[in-house]
């Protein structure tokens, strides 16, 4: 049973980690009331699908469909949390609504870092930013991506398969700041092979009007195209927790088990929580799931739930190559083959790191997930 002081949750955040809180609650077994806050007005979807399948389906635009919730909860959907006051338990919404709680989840997430204020300047971050580029891409427009990391070549990927000419700006080698240089350079060839224009540089200037945006980058060299996208970061929603005493370097602190103070539980985009390497915050989708998890558990159970044991995990999906990736990222230089060889197919791929633990890749393999942590190991 619940913690009898626990009779009412406000969970802030209809994102996956909102979504896995609101689930992991119930099964630890919180009856009490249960509030969901999403300023979306969709239900929850997974978000890693829009720039993948999303941008490629047909009419029939499932990918990014989750099943229906099934925590009961009192869903407050297209309505957006404007404070939150820790000593009186009480979170504020822009519709004036003021939620009592005796137990809170944070879990507003992160929205796109822009490089300008025009309007033609696109970025993915909703389920309407993917149906909008969707229907532009349908024209087959040309289109300048600027930003090489994993979102900004998996949005460059779609965009090539959906027959539009694709340039993509990257600061250094695209994928080598998170990937490594090795993994890195397997997927920019497979870029290129498939048509990816790559030139590398920083955006010093945006400007343009609709249909004809121009991007100057550092060397002075301009670059135009139909449409802009930018895939250059995230920016942690924490405005609306503003004289919380909460917020530290722009993220929410948390403890082990995802509480930044008894009561509150921060998950996500958002978190800040601890690892080997120090606090930091891990906007990966698997990170989400893992600190909801920990977060509700320690709201029912207190200091008898278990800490956060969070192991990375990472995939994506671009240029016709998949990658599954268990461990730290970035792998430093050459790895040991334990399935598959240099320059071919499918492979396992394993790289010590200097803390002692493994990581482990799966570049085009079919290996489950689980099989594939086993290669893995704790760090000394």
């Amino acid at each position: 049973m619940s913690t009898p002081a626990l009779k009412r949750v406000v969970v802030v955040g209809n994102g996956i980690a909102g979504l896995t809180a609101a689930h992991t609650l119930r099964e630890a077994g919180f009856d009490g009331e249960l509030t969901v806050v999403g300023d979306e007005p969709h239900p929850a979807y997974s978000r890693p699908a829009l720039s993948k399948a999303l941008l490629l389906d047909g009419d029939d635009l499932t990918s990014h469909t989750l099943p229906p919730a099934s925590h009961g909860a009192s869903e407050l959907l297209g309505v957006r949390a404007t404070g939150l006051d820790p000593d009186r338990r009480r979170v504020t919404l822009d519709d004036g609504t003021a939620l009592p709680y005796d137990g809170v989840v944070l879990a507003t997430g992160s929205r796109a870092r822009r490089l300008s204020e025009l309007p033609d300047e696109v970025t993915l971050r909703g389920l309407d930013d993917a149906l909008a580029l969707r229907r532009r891409l349908a024209k087959r427009p040309s289109v300048l991506v600027v930003g090489g990391g994993p979102l900004g070549m998996e949005i460059a990927s779609g965009c090539l398969a959906a027959g539009c000419p694709v340039t993509l700006v990257s600061q250094g080698p695209p994928l080598a700041v998170q990937l490594g240089l090795h993994l890195a350079q397997i997927f920019t060839a497979a870029a290129r092979e498939h048509g990816l224009t790559v030139v590398q540089g920083g955006p010093a200037r945006i400007e343009g009007r609709p249909g004809d945006a121009r991007v100057t980058l550092d060397d002075g060299t301009v670059l135009r195209a139909e449409v802009l996208l930018t895939a250059v970061g995230d920016l942690p929603n924490t405005e609306w927790l503003t004289g919380t005493g909460l917020v530290v370097n722009g993220a929410v602190p948390v403890d082990a088990r995802g509480l930044a103070r008894p009561g509150v539980a921060a998950v996500g985009d958002l978190a800040a929580f601890p690892t080997p390497q120090g606090p930091r915050r891990i906007p990966l989708w698997s990170s989400a799931i893992d600190q909801a998890k920990a977060a509700a558990r320690a709201l029912v159970h207190g200091d008898d739930a278990p800490p956060l044991a969070f192991q990375p995990y990472f995939w994506t999906e671009q240029f016709g190559r998949t990658l599954k990736a268990v461990g730290q990222l970035p792998a430093a230089g050459e790895p040991v083959y334990a399935d598959g060889e240099p320059g071919g197919g499918p492979a396992l791929m394993t790289w010590r790191q200097e803390d002692g633990s493994t990581t482990a890749v799966a570049l085009d393999h079919r290996i489950p997930v689980p099989r594939l942590r086993r290669l893995t190991r704790a760090p000394a």
